[in-house]
């Protein structure tokens, strides 16, 4: 049997260790030489104890891997892709979708696992990366083609006005005057977190929640109670102080502005919850520390038909709303390789905002 090691500085596989998937590289025989922090992760064992292991063994039902290793060591196929469940010692099984590829070396295979929830989850991040790129270029042709028409309806208003010589029909002007105002400023909602690159420095992100808590409570004074569940603990993260108070804003005032029937009865809540997560996985990457930021308030929830929508521009639950809130909280969050995400239901409705710390 190969004797099992651990990568060396300049191992190719040293690289492995940086992936978000979880990946094992197998001899001939479906032997462990090389397990990835993930794959550690995910089984509960350390490098020592599963290199020199049959993988085959921490499955659900072995025979699978071993027809793929058998398939591809005899150059049946190159690649062999199929759904198993990963078994780790005393734990439940774990739905995960296996590649099996040979390598440049006869010897060497490698074993890559896909959770089958963490596979929807990057595909669901990936359908948002795309959604917000379309957004930024639909943004920006939007802009040129609205802003001159736009702009030549205002004057062309003010200039009626003077020529009118009735000044009850001067009310008529203004309203076209002031709606293309309105338009100008969605626009510019629409553009502003494009126009300029972040200024990045240390934030602390407890002096953002607080920042953000007293202009929540100063615009909805009564009825509301905004908590703090804080982990002093959590260090500074790099990033554009300005941007982060605006996404954390436009977020809970959403959450307030759900509220308004709590409010009027006194029982309205907003939590602010802050933890660090550990060795989690999003945007494709894995990081050992992360920013995991929580505000989940006691609404009514998100309605079904928008919940898989509702950070697309424009779309609001809301009678009034833009639907620019989380639209624009989101791009914001993106711009430092985050991701937000949403779990609601009636009396509780979650947003989780998950920012690398490493």
């Amino acid at each position: 049997m190969p004797a099992a090691r651990r990568p060396q500085p300049d191992d190719p596989w040293q690289a492995f260790d940086l992936l978000a998937t979880q990946l094992a590289v197998v001899d001939g025989e479906g032997r462990v030489r090389f397990a990835n922090a993930a794959l550690q992760d995910a089984i509960g064992l350390s490098a020592r104890a599963l290199e020199g292991s049959v993988l085959a063994s921490h499955f659900a039902e072995p025979a699978m891997l071993r027809h793929a290793l058998d398939g591809v060591r005899g150059n049946a196929f190159a690649t062999l892709r199929y759904d198993a469940e990963l078994q780790p010692p005393g734990g439940e099984c774990i739905p995960v979708h296996v590649i099996v590829a040979r390598t440049e070396r006869p010897d060497e295979i490698v074993v890559e696992l896909l959770p089958l929830a963490q596979q929807a989850r990057q595909e669901r991040e990936q359908r948002l990366a795309s959604q917000a790129s379309a957004n930024k270029e639909l943004f920006r042709n939007l802009a040129h083609e609205i802003r001159n028409p736009l702009g030549g309806i205002r004057g062309a208003a003010q200039l009626l006005e003077l020529e009118i010589g009735e000044r009850g029909l001067h009310e008529y002007t203004q309203v076209i005057v002031r709606e293309a105002d309105r338009l100008q400023a969605l626009l510019d909602r629409l553009l502003e977190p494009h126009r300029h690159p972040p200024r990045v420095g240390d934030v602390a992100i407890h002096e953002v929640c607080e920042r953000v808590r007293a202009l929540i409570l100063a615009e909805f004074p009564r009825g509301l109670a905004l908590r703090r569940d804080y982990d002093v603990s959590i260090p500074d993260l790099r990033g554009d102080r300005e941007q982060l108070i605006q996404a954390l804003l436009n977020i809970v005032r959403n959450a307030a502005q759900a509220l308004a029937g709590r409010m009027a009865q006194g029982d309205a809540e907003i939590v602010l919850r802050t933890r660090v997560a550990r060795q989690v996985t999003f945007g494709g990457r894995r990081y050992k520390l992360a920013l995991d930021l929580h505000v989940i308030d006691n609404g009514p929830g998100v309605p079904d038909s928008i919940q898989d929508r509702v950070f697309l521009p424009l779309v609001s639950g809301r009678d009034g709303g833009t639907g620019l809130g989380l639209t624009l909280a989101q791009t914001y969050v993106q711009q430092h390789h985050g991701l937000i995400e949403l779990d609601s239901r009636p009396g509780r409705t979650e947003v989780r905002i998950l920012i690398p710390l490493n």
